[in-house]
Order: structure tokens, then C-alpha cells, then sequence
């Protein structure tokens, strides 16, 4: 397994700010988004391991934590990942999954980050009776859904390969619509096997909203910058605005100024009883150099 140079993939340095990261993600991301992107299958891959490093390069406890194993993060004891010598205290005595990148992260990234033991105690669950038998824990990993997935369902597959047998399993995984960033999706006695005549614990993935390079999100609220030109913004126009649920137009009137917020119902993400609120927040775009005729109209119009 290689380590990842998320730096490297995002093109930042290592004491870049939080706001250089940010960009920097938007900015490559906005290219490589499969939405975009002509080759669609190589911006694909690319988008996920730009999103990879964001998701750990925009955590500040994400980052700290990958700054301090560094390039040795392989050689580091099991209390960082809970994972390379199995999940500390469990009923398996060195179990450990591999999901071979099917949860949309990367092996590299599950090893630090993915894995870990739902229960925060660390304890056993004590079955019935006096056989001595336990229960194995439960496990949780990230599972990164696109946008899209999360609007309309779907279904998926993850590759389960147990790292003391190596045995491969498929697992249809169904995402359920109205899911949100953060929903648990319960896969039954596929956690850490028992001891004894024990049960097996549970698997919970946590999805996870893949980060995208135009929206922001607040539950079921999802933001998004409008840049119109000064003479849009003085004038009025018609925009064409891309939101989760499609393409609207937005009428923008005469006289809007920066950083006016237009609220469009419906076209945020689904909750129980729809879907939630798009907001839509202009910035006025000012050009960076102009021609002398542009110069002497603005200075008639000063």
C-alpha cells in the first residue's frame, strides 16, 4: 500500500492555510468533476483522490493527525488507527477488513482514517447464559456517496476481504434516498466475530457527502456563490443556476447588490417532506484588467 501525498494531489504546501486549501480544492475540482470533465473515467478517479485529500486536508484533526505519522505512517503502533493489528479489544484477536477502495476511499486513506470500533468504551457484550461465549464488537466506516446518490438512492457494492483469511466478499449495499451526511447504513453480523459460540458484531457505514467544487451544504440547505458582472448587477439578467434537482432560472432584478441571498424552495437536499432550501448568494465579479475604452466608460460613469 503507498502513502498518499495529499499536498502533492491538491498542489499545496505543507504549511498552507485553511483558505489555500480550500481554493485549491475548488479549483481542481472544478476541472476534474466527472459532470465537466470529457474523459470521463480518468476525471473520475482523479476527482475522488482530490476529494480524498480534502476530506483530510480540510479536517483540522484529519490533517494534524496525518502531518504527525507522515511518511512513516506505516510503523506507527495500532492506538492511531485501530486497524494494522486488528481493532484493539475485539472479539476476532486481530480482525481487520480490507475494503479494497470500494467504499470510495482510498487503502491508504481507510488504514488511517476509515476503520474503527462503534463502540467508544471498547468493551465486550457479554452474551446470555454462563458459556463464556462474547459478542464481537461493531465496526464503522466512511462510505462516500456522490451527490447524486444521495438524491436518488442507489445501490452499491463493497468488497469485504477478512486479513486473517484473506476470503472475499461482495456486499450489496442499498442507499436509501433522503439519506443525509452522516446516516449509519447497518450491515448485520458482518462486525467483529465472536468468541466462542458469541455472535458476530454489526458493520455501520457513516456516508459521507463527496465535497463538491460549486455547493456547500447545511443539512438539508445547500449553498452556492452566483457571480454576475457589475452591469448584471446594476442592470438585472436571467441566470441560469445549476442546483441538485436541475437547472433553474433566476431572475435576477435591477439594482441587486453583493452578497444578496436568493432563496429557492425544493431544490436543496431531501428530507422527509421534500426537499430542503437552495440558496443562491451573489458575488459581484470584478475584472482584473481592463481596455482603455472600458477605462473611460467607467470613468464616465463615475
Amino acid at each position: 500500500m503507498e502513502y498518499r501525498d495529499y499536498y502533492k494531489i491538491l498542489g499545496v504546501k505543507k504549511d498552507a492555510s485553511a483558505d489555500e486549501i480550500k481554493r485549491a480544492f475548488r479549483k481542481l475540482a472544478r476541472v476534474n468533476h466527472p459532470d465537466v470533465a470529457s474523459d470521463k473515467d480518468d476525471a473520475e478517479e482523479k476527482f475522488k483522490a482530490i476529494n480524498e485529500a480534502y476530506e483530510v486536508l480540510g479536517d483540522p484533526e484529519k490533517r494534524k493527525k496525518y502531518d504527525q505519522l507522515g511518511s512513516n505512517w506505516d510503523k506507527v503502533g495500532d492506538n492511531w488507527g485501530q486497524s494494522g493489528g486488528g481493532y484493539p479489544g475485539g472479539g476476532g484477536g486481530g480482525f481487520e477488513y480490507s475494503f479494497g477502495g470500494s467504499t470510495g476511499f482510498s487503502d491508504f486513506f481507510e488504514e488511517i482514517f476509515g476503520r474503527r470500533t462503534a463502540d467508544p468504551f471498547g468493551g465486550y457484550q457479554s452474551t446470555r447464559g454462563r458459556t463464556g461465549s462474547r459478542a464481537g464488537r461493531d465496526v464503522e466506516s466512511d462510505f462516500l456517496i456522490s451527490i447524486d446518490e444521495l438524491m436518488s438512492g442507489g445501490e452499491r457494492q463493497i468488497r469485504l476481504q477478512d486479513g486473517n483469511t484473506g476470503k472475499v466478499k461482495t456486499i450489496k449495499v442499498k442507499i436509501p434516498v433522503g439519506a443525509t451526511d452522516g446516516t449509519r447504513i447497518r450491515l448485520a453480523g458482518l462486525g467483529e466475530p465472536g468468541i466462542g459460540n458469541g455472535p458476530a458484531g454489526d458493520l455501520y457505514l457513516k456516508l459521507r457527502l463527496e465535497r463538491h467544487p460549486n455547493f456547500t451544504f447545511d443539512g438539508t440547505t445547500v449553498n452556492a456563490d452566483v457571480e454576475l458582472s457589475p452591469s448584471e448587477c446594476v442592470l438585472g439578467v436571467q441566470k441560469l443556476i445549476k442546483t441538485p434537482k436541475g437547472n433553474v432560472r433566476l431572475k435576477i432584478p435591477p439594482g441587486t447588490q453583493s452578497d444578496t441571498t436568493f432563496r429557492i424552495p425544493g431544490h436543496g437536499l431531501p428530507k422527509k417532506d421534500g426537499n430542503g432550501m437552495f440558496c443562491a448568494n451573489i458575488r459581484v465579479k470584478i475584472p482584473e484588467s481592463i481596455t482603455d475604452e472600458q477605462k473611460a466608460h467607467w470613468e464616465a460613469l463615475a
